[in-house]
C-alpha cells in the first residue's frame, strides 16, 4: 500500500532582491517518516522551514500540506503543521501550564479536548516535574521541551523542527532526539541541522541543501555514499607549495 503523502513541495524559490536563498527546490514527506534537512549555515534551511510553515510566501512553487494547498488555504492547511523555529516561542513569564493551556486555546481546542491535549503533549514531553514552574526559571533543555509539546498540542499531521537541539548539552540533546524518534512514530516530521550525526541518530531520509540547492537526497542507507564524496578547494591566489605541504602535515 502507498503511503500517503502529507507534504508536498514542488519547485520553490525565495529571492531577497537579487539575491536567491533557494532555489527550484522539492520536497516530500510520507506519513511515519522522519525527514533531516541538513546543511550548514547559511544552506536556506530556515527559509525554507519559513516557507513550509506558511510564515514566508515563496517567490515561486507550490506546497501541499495534506492535501491542502498552503498558499490559497493558509488558515486550513497550518492546522495540520506544528512548527518549532530556532528560538522557542515560550513566554517567560508564564508557568509551563499556562503556556500550553494559552497555546492550547489559540488552536481552537476547547473544554475537555483542551485539558486532554496539554496532558497528553506535557506527558509525551516530560514535563511533569516542571509543569508549575516559570518557564522563565527552566533549562534550555526543558524550553526546547515546551516548545516542542506547543507544537505537538492539536495533534497535527506535520511537525517541523528547526535546529531543536542547537546550544543543549549532550544529555539533553540524547533527550531531544529520543522525543523526536517517538514522535515520528505518529507523526511526519522535518527537523532542521547542520550535524550529520544527528540526522543519523533520528531520520529515516536525509536531504542535504547548499547555497538554496538540493545536492543530496536519499534514505539513510545512502549516506554511506557521502563518505566517497571528493570536495574542491578554489583559493583566490594559488598558495605556495610549502604551504599547502604545512597543511597537510597537520
Amino acid at each position: 500500500m502507498e503511503s500517503t503523502m502529507l507534504l508536498a513541495a514542488e519547485g520553490l524559490s525565495r529571492y531577497y532582491n537579487e539575491h536567491c536563498a533557494v532555489e527550484n527546490l522539492d520536497l516530500h514527506l510520507k506519513k511515519g517518516e522522519v525527514l533531516g534537512l541538513l546543511g550548514p549555515n547559511g544552506a536556506g534551511k530556515s527559509t525554507t522551514m519559513q516557507m513550509l510553515t506558511g510564515n514566508l510566501a515563496p517567490t515561486t512553487g507550490s506546497i501541499q500540506i495534506n492535501g491542502i494547498d498552503l498558499l490559497e488555504e493558509p488558515r486550513r492547511a497550518k492546522q495540520h503543521i506544528g512548527y518549532l523555529p530556532e528560538q522557542p516561542p515560550v513566554y517567560r513569564d508564564l508557568t509551563v501550564n499556562e503556556y500550553l493551556d494559552y497555546c492550547a486555546k489559540l488552536h481552537g481546542l476547547r473544554g475537555a479536548g483542551r485539558i486532554q491535549a496539554i496532558h497528553l503533549a506535557r506527558e509525551r514531553c516530560s514535563l511533569q516535574e516542571v509543569q508549575n514552574r516559570l518557564i522563565a526559571n527552566l533549562s534550555k533543555g526543558y524550553k526546547q521541551r515546551v516548545g516542542i509539546a506547543q507544537a505537538i498540542l492539536h495533534n497535527p499531521a506535520v511537525v517541523i523542527l528547526d535546529e531543536p537541539t542547537v546550544g543543549l548539552d549532550p544529555l539533553q540533546i540524547r533527550e531531544i532526539r529520543k522525543l523526536i524518534r517517538e514522535l515520528g512514530q505518529e507523526h511526519s516530521v522535518i527537523l532542521s541541522t547542520h550535524i550529520l550525526p544527528e540526522v543519523q541518530a533520528v531520520c529515516d531520509r536525509v536531504q542535504i541543501l547548499n547555497r538554496g540547492r538540493t545536492v543530496f537526497n536519499d534514505s539513510l542507507t545512502g549516506v554511506e555514499s557521502l563518505e566517497k564524496i571528493f570536495f574542491e578547494l578554489v583559493y583566490q591566489e594559488d598558495p605556495a607549495l610549502a604551504d599547502l605541504e604545512a597543511e597537510k602535515m597537520e
